[in-house]
């Protein structure tokens, strides 16, 4: 039975890895834009008030978790294209694990999610950022981002399933948006007047880009939010992975 769900689950991811190579455009803009964000508050808009030392050396770990946050619409787009073709009413009919479609999808834009954030990483270390926690705490620091990354995509499958409308993708990008920009990633909440900077410090990507900037040993970590960067993303895949697979479930009844 193990075998059989890997199988299909594996199946599926190398449908969507296969398309890549029909669609080299879009990969490359997904991987091309957060660099891009990356340079305009880095060099053009600037900022970091009240942060000690170079404002690159505190952006480029928020800007990590702030592109885990990002991206959610291209996967509720990527349902919902397969939802309006008819594609996964299709793959239902056949013999196959329920829900082995929603993690094959779920596989394949975590691989794009991974190749992005070693290019960012990569782009970090040529503008002058450094890890400074040794090895270990930069695997973990890497860890905390994908955990926090495969929930936001579970929460873009299950949104999809229920809207089932393309149109209704650019409604979550309006939300998403203010979502990433209303946390520390960009600059200290310390700065933000005190009931804005209560709930920037309450965020969830808030608590990742806190507990990673602390493992690479950069400006604005903090010890302890290690565990709350944890069990954010785990509670939340705790309620939309299995409201998505119900969802999956019961198309079309």
């Amino acid at each position: 039975m193990t075998a059989h769900v890997l199988s299909d689950c594996w199946t599926l991811t190398r449908r969507e890895l296969a398309h890549w190579a029909r669609q080299p455009v879009q990969v490359l803009v997904g991987l091309v834009f957060p660099v891009m964000l990356l340079l305009m508050f880095g060099y053009l808009i600037g900022g970091g008030r009240g942060i000690p030392g170079d404002y690159i050396d505190y952006l480029v770990p928020g800007m990590f978790a702030l592109t885990m946050a990002f991206g959610l619409e291209s996967t509720m787009l990527n349902v919902t294209q397969d939802l309006n073709k008819g594609i996964i009413d299709r793959f239902r009919s056949m013999p196959m694990v329920n829900g082995a479609l929603l993690v094959g999808r779920s596989v394949a834009d975590m691989v794009q999610s991974a190749t992005g954030l070693a290019l960012l990483i990569g782009v970090g270390y040529a503008l002058g950022w450094r890890a400074h926690g040794g090895s270990g705490a930069f695997l973990g620091a890497v860890g905390l981002l994908l955990l926090f990354r495969f929930a936001m995509l579970w929460i873009g499958i299950h949104l999809a399933l229920v809207a089932g409308k393309q149109e209704l993708v650019q409604a979550v990008q309006i939300l998403i948006w203010p979502v990433g920009f209303l946390s520390n990633a960009f600059a200290g909440p310390a700065s933000m007047p005190g009931w804005l900077g209560t709930v920037v410090q309450w965020n969830p990507m808030s608590q990742t880009a806190t507990a990673v900037r602390d493992m690479f040993g950069s400006p604005g970590g903090e010890p302890g939010h290690a565990l709350a960067a944890a069990l954010w993303p785990l509670a939340l895949l705790a309620v939309f992975f299995p409201l998505a697979l119900r969802r999956f479930g019961r198309l079309s009844r």
